[in-house]
């Protein structure tokens, strides 16, 4: 079972890398513009909150995995150009990851036809926390910031990174 754990972590982590590398060439395509840079699987905050996104949020505000991509960060006053910035930066990391949680998808979906039902299982579950719900988590600040952006439309002010 702990051979199953950590090859399923390993192969997650490898997977954020295989993310970043598909990603920087569909980076450069008018598709991503369009149809990639404005995902939005579930609207609900409600629906979030139950599926757990919240503690994921903090998870990743509160442990190391803050650390990983510090460009995802706001400091003190905010001015409309640095939500610009920040919405591509999280749109950059929310591919990544739907990109590594469908490479590990058919990784593990291969598995499944070899009957390895366990360590398949064990992948999807840590695949799901580590790719998946960082995404969804990316989709939900998206949000936030899209309806920050109106704000700064509307009224033509900054806002403070406790707004956010």
């Amino acid at each position: 079972m702990i051979r199953h754990l950590t090859n399923g972590i390993s192969i997650v982590f490898i997977s954020w890398i295989i993310g970043m590398i598909i990603n920087a060439f569909l980076i450069k395509t008018t598709r991503y513009q369009e149809k990639l840079t404005n995902l939005n699987f579930i609207k609900s905050k409600k629906i979030n909150k139950l599926i757990g996104i919240v503690l994921i949020k903090w998870t990743v505000k509160n442990t190391f995995f803050k650390f990983f991509n510090p460009k995802l960060r706001i400091n003190n006053k905010v001015e409309p150009n640095d939500l610009n910035i920040l919405r591509n930066e999280m749109t950059l990391a929310e591919i990544n990851h739907l990109i590594a949680f469908i490479a590990v998808a058919i990784f593990a979906l291969s598995m499944v036809f070899k009957g390895k039902y366990l360590p398949a299982f064990i992948m999807m579950m840590l695949n799901t926390l580590m790719n998946l719900y960082p995404s969804l988590l990316q989709q939900e600040n998206k949000r936030r910031i899209d309806k920050l952006k109106k704000v700064f439309t509307r009224n033509h002010v900054s806002v403070t990174a406790t707004d956010v």
